[in-house]
């Protein structure tokens, strides 16, 4: 393996729509926790779970970078040596933007050796099953999951949830550190309750969208308003 080539990298994929300090507190709480030598930020190009309601990816994309800058300053502030890097991936390719081929691609990318890191909410978890080819993502990367309000794991998830736990999770975090693919780890101790949907909501009330400002990095915040978005 090359020298400078990162040994640990985690993924964080989303619409992004708008990216929020939810996003922003479980990159940087698993930057700390898995001692990621990088970090990237995967924005989707179709989210076909989503309506079609959706920002344009370009803008997005942009929303993403944004929001990249102000995490690169919580970082250097922190001194968390991660390296940031938004991952144009899922735009790029047509047609829908399944995790799946993601993983792949970015396996293929950085070689065997490399532990691959899927980063998300406990409700990404609980709704895996419904992701296409979802049962073949440990494959090509670990999970790991931070707890989230209204979405407990222990007591929410269906029978196929189970049955992966009870082969994959493991009990600490330094194990996904030296294990490519294949476990995946719940960590209770980060709890966000934040949803782009809901910021969204309040962005459109004049009442509320000051409320909804506090919760979007600065930079994305004043992209968001240059261009009118979510009015």
């Amino acid at each position: 393996m090359h020298l400078d080539t990162p040994k640990k990298i985690g993924i964080l994929g989303g619409t992004f729509d708008p990216p929020h300090l939810g996003h922003l507190k479980l990159a940087t709480h698993f930057a700390k926790v898995l001692h990621l030598d990088a970090l990237l930020l995967v924005p989707s190009g179709e989210p076909w779970q989503k309506d079609s309601g959706i920002t344009p990816a370009g803008i997005r994309l942009q929303l993403t970078e944004a929001a990249g800058i102000d995490l690169a300053r919580a970082f250097l502030y922190l001194k968390i040596s991660t390296q940031i890097g938004v991952d144009r991936i899922e735009i790029d390719r047509a047609g829908p933007s399944y995790a799946i081929d993601t993983a792949k691609a970015l396996r293929e990318r950085f070689g065997p050796d490399v532990s691959l890191t899927w980063l998300m909410g406990a409700d990404s978890l609980l709704n895996l099953p419904t992701w296409n080819s979802w049962d073949q993502l440990l494959s090509f990367v670990n999970f790991a999951v931070a707890s989230r309000p209204h979405h407990e794991v222990s007591e929410q998830m269906g029978a196929e949830i189970v049955t992966l736990l009870e082969k994959h999770q493991c009990i600490d975090a330094d194990t996904l550190e030296k294990i490519p693919f294949g476990r995946i780890y719940l960590d209770n101790s980060l709890s966000v309750d934040l949803s782009s949907t809901e910021l969204r909501n309040q962005l459109k009330s004049p009442s509320r969208s000051d409320i909804a400002s506090e919760h979007i990095p600065s930079h994305a915040l004043e992209i968001i308003t240059n261009l009118g978005l979510y009015k």
